[in-house]
């Protein structure tokens, strides 16, 4: 089956403050801050929703397609792509724009301050899905360029194809129009907790009214799981155990590769939420979001001890 994955690609640039922000905040002058922080280096790795999704579903043995824009520096992250097996069909490269940055600086106390340069996110990525068999492909619609985002979700329902919605960090800027009309049809709508309430207060509606737009809604807790809720009634999903949390960043990306597997398996959806805790305990036990590896053997490995056997794919 085909896997269309929807969103962006980034470069995360990551530098520790090796004292505390407070110390170098003076509150009276807070209306006029002008503060210099000497970091300890920098250190840079791969994310961005779409990137990071078909990287975990890269290591579950699928090869899924990325729909983004990159910039003009895509090279290093194009050819860890490459490294990895994915096609690069989807991806636009704009020359005139540098590829999505986000600059994080963590001080002592684990406070951050971040710069995000959207870059070519801000351009369509202009793919044609003309010619996908819409009965053998899933697609997800992540954070990413927001016309494509509304586009996408017109396109895949216009075709007849399964999708599911995460609109994370793109809430904000979707008005309560947008997130209803790109939820209404969806296979799934999923998001943390925090997210939900943002869907809610935005959409006006209450989860038994966002229910009749879609076929099921996922939310995930953090440490404490996450709940699917669908025509059934509601179905907590305990966390997978993993070796220690490390850096729960790209954990939600990590979640719904598992999910995305899982469907395109044929699983019923318990059995996909789990598998989507399965790949979210392997990111958070390494620091940023493309950093861990395992091998489907060690995925259903931890699966079993998790939750035991799971359902038979379709």
């Amino acid at each position: 089956m085909n896997i269309i994955v929807s969103g962006s690609l980034a470069y995360d640039r990551i530098m520790d403050f090796p004292g505390f922000f407070a110390d170098h905040i003076l509150p009276e002058k807070i209306h006029n801050i002008n503060v210099c922080f000497m970091v300890n280096g920098l250190q840079e790795r791969f994310g961005g929703t779409a990137g990071n999704i078909a990287y975990n579903l890269a290591l579950l043995g699928a090869s899924p397609l990325i729909v983004a824009a990159a910039g003009k520096d895509f090279g290093r992250y194009r050819q860890w792509l490459l490294d990895h097996r994915l096609p690069l069909e989807g991806i636009r490269q704009v020359d005139d724009e540098f590829t999505a940055g986000a600059y994080i600086t963590t001080d002592r106390a684990n406070n951050q301050i971040t710069g995000f340069n959207p870059g070519a996110m801000n351009r369509s990525a202009r793919y044609d899905f003309t010619g996908l068999d819409p009965a053998d492909t899933l697609g997800i619609i992540a954070p990413g360029n927001l016309e494509d985002m509304r586009t996408y979700s017109r396109r895949f329902k216009e075709m007849g194809l399964r999708y599911i919605f995460d609109p994370g960090q793109s809430i904000p800027a979707l008005s309560g129009e947008d997130l209803v009309e790109m939820t209404s049809g969806a296979a799934l709508l999923i998001s943390n907790d925090y997210e939900m309430e943002m869907i809610k207060r935005a959409t006006g509606l209450d989860l038994p009214q966002i229910l009749r737009h879609c076929q099921a809604v996922i939310t995930t807790l953090g440490e404490k799981g996450s709940i699917l809720q669908g025509p059934d009634g509601a179905f907590p999903i305990e966390a997978a155990v993993n070796d220690g949390v490390v850096d729960p960043t790209g954990a939600g990306d990590a979640y719904r590769a598992g999910v995305l597997m899982g469907m395109v398996e044929g699983r019923d959806l318990v059995t996909c939420a789990r598998m989507g805790s399965v790949c979210a305990s392997f990111a958070v036990s390494h620091h940023g979001t493309q950093e861990h590896h395992f091998t489907p053997r060690d995925f259903w490995q931890r699966f079993e001890t998790c939750y035991g056997r799971p359902s038979a794919a379709a």
